[in-house]
């Protein structure tokens, strides 16, 4: 009879070959990504070696530099506007076109998508990180939501979500209390998203539990902001073990749940034969609608990932980019009263008492749509853009820039260029009169090129309606004690809020 003899030192040999060799493939792909980090590091300095770089670090790059600003006045005292200079990080190199009209064209004119797809992928891959094909599908799919003959009707929508947010400002017991805004601003551009393009009925101005998804919005802002700039979450492992990334994935969680409230509850309206009838007898769906019944080239339906992405783009970047816009403008006008009471008169002569908005009023305010113009020049509410290059860009100059490669549009610092805008500090409106040359490329507060805001125009309108409603019913003051700071986010916020004093009119 044998007997099977158990034996420790042979069964502990299995275990430390098993971690040895575990060690020895681990070594072998950190090498490996050494070594390709270190071709790609060579090629990309060879390929930019044209281009002027400010001393940096060794192996931080400008990160220690960049990476830790956050005014958006310390961005313009590094005086990065000679043309197209690189800045380095760990990782990965960036390139501010700032702002040389002719860098800029040069990548603008480039239906290149956004920098940093994997960085801004929380909402998914709508039209703002799709490239190639399929972003031309879904560009040529959307561009009728934002027909004249679907935003018409909008209008009459955004002066309730407007009145709504007046009301509220009425009911403050203390109207010479200072008041931080863009709170308010962001739930009412909410409010219009909701209504206008998902067909929601009532308001979330009203609901206590928007507040989650406005923070969300706001928490993705400032977290995808450090993501870019930091030396390692680069990499989406590092990323997704970090607090940062817990807190990123819990904002899209909240993100994602609210979008998929909205898209079931339009599905359900849609169950109903009389509201699918409805709908399909419209000249222009809506932008919800659009998506449901598109069908792409092969016949099929748009999948629940993409609808997802393009409801989650529209709705972040529809009312927060809105929102920020508004609250600047308001506070533009707070501090510049000669302005805002000849955008009173102007609003007061052609809507009287503001009970009835339409179309038509919108172009016959003509000053204060200068105005509009000009704090969105000041104040852009995307202070840069990155376009990761799909084919290689050649300057003028000769100098070119391979496929690839990202790029970044200091936009605040274009705009506040006194090579393109004399006295840029100055908040004068009749830069924008009809009369006034200017460079195409010299104002983007929309991008420019192929790949700018597809939902330009909706934004205007609201940032029309809101400001004339507001002055028909309140004085703007701004608060002494605290004067915004803008800061560099993905949309542009103030690091201290956006306090004003709401003086009652009538």
């Amino acid at each position: 009879m044998g007997f099977s003899v158990f034996t420790p030192t042979r069964s502990l040999d299995g275990v430390s070959g098993f971690f040895q060799g575990a060690f020895l493939l681990s070594l072998f792909l950190v090498l490996f990504k050494a070594v390709q980090f270190y071709l790609r590091r060579q090629w990309l300095l060879k390929a930019l070696e044209k281009f002027p770089s400010t001393p940096s670090h060794w192996l931080w790059g400008h990160d220690l530099k960049v990476g830790r600003r956050e005014s958006m006045e310390e961005y313009e005292n590094l005086q990065l506007f000679l043309g197209a200079c690189v800045l380095r990080s760990p990782g990965r190199f960036v390139l501010p076109v700032v702002p040389r009209l002719k860098f800029v064209h040069g990548v603008l004119c480039t239906s290149s998508p956004r920098g940093f797809p994997s960085v801004f992928s929380g909402t998914g891959y709508g039209l703002l990180l799709l490239n190639g094909k399929k972003w031309f599908q879904h560009w040529r799919m959307l561009t009728p939501a934002f027909h004249y003959g679907i935003l018409k009707p909008y209008v009459k929508i955004m002066a309730d979500s407007v009145s709504i947010m007046l009301d509220k400002w009425e009911k403050l017991d203390d109207q010479d209390h200072p008041l931080e805004i863009f709170h308010y601003v962001s739930l009412m551009t909410l409010d219009t998203v909701m209504k206008c393009a998902f067909s929601h009925q009532g308001s979330v101005q009203l609901d206590v539990n928007s507040r989650s998804y406005t923070k969300a919005v706001e928490d993705l802002n400032n977290l995808t902001f450090f993501r870019v700039r930091s030396a390692f979450y680069g990499n989406s492992i590092i990323y997704n073990m970090s607090s940062d990334g817990r807190l990123s994935r819990r904002a899209c969680q909240i993100a994602h749940e609210h979008t998929d409230g909205v898209i079931k509850m339009r599905k359900a309206q849609l169950q109903n034969e009389e509201e699918l009838q409805k709908a399909r007898k419209k000249r222009h769906l809506d932008f919800l609608d659009i998506l449901l019944f598109a069908k792409m080239e092969d016949g099929k339906s748009l999948s629940d990932e993409d609808l997802r992405a393009e409801v989650d783009t529209f709705m972040f970047e529809g009312h927060d980019t809105t929102a920020s816009g508004i609250s600047w403008v308001f506070y533009a006008l707070a501090t510049h009263p000669e302005h805002q009471e000849r955008c009173r008169e102007e609003v007061q002569s052609i809507l009287g008492d503001g009970t009835s908005v339409t179309w038509d009023h919108l172009d016959q305010i003509s000053y204060t749509t200068m105005c509009i113009k000009e704090a969105l020049r000041l104040y852009p509410p995307v202070p840069s853009v990155s376009r990761e290059l799909s084919s290689p860009v050649t300057f003028p100059d000769g100098r070119s820039i391979p496929k690839g490669i990202t790029t970044t549009i200091l936009i605040y610092g274009l705009h506040h260029n006194p090579s393109y805008w004399p006295n840029p500090k100055v908040f004068d409106p009749s830069r924008f009169s009809p009369d006034s040359p200017r460079h195409s490329h010299a104002y983007l507060p929309f991008s420019g090129g192929a790949r700018n805001c597809i939902g330009k125009q909706f934004a205007m309108n609201e940032l029309k309606v809101a400001v004339a409603l507001t002055l028909l019913r309140f004085e703007l003051l701004p608060d002494p004690t605290r004067i915004p700071v803008p800061m560099a986010r993905l949309v542009l916020k103030s690091k201290n809020g956006i306090h004003l004093r709401l003086k009652k009119l009538r």
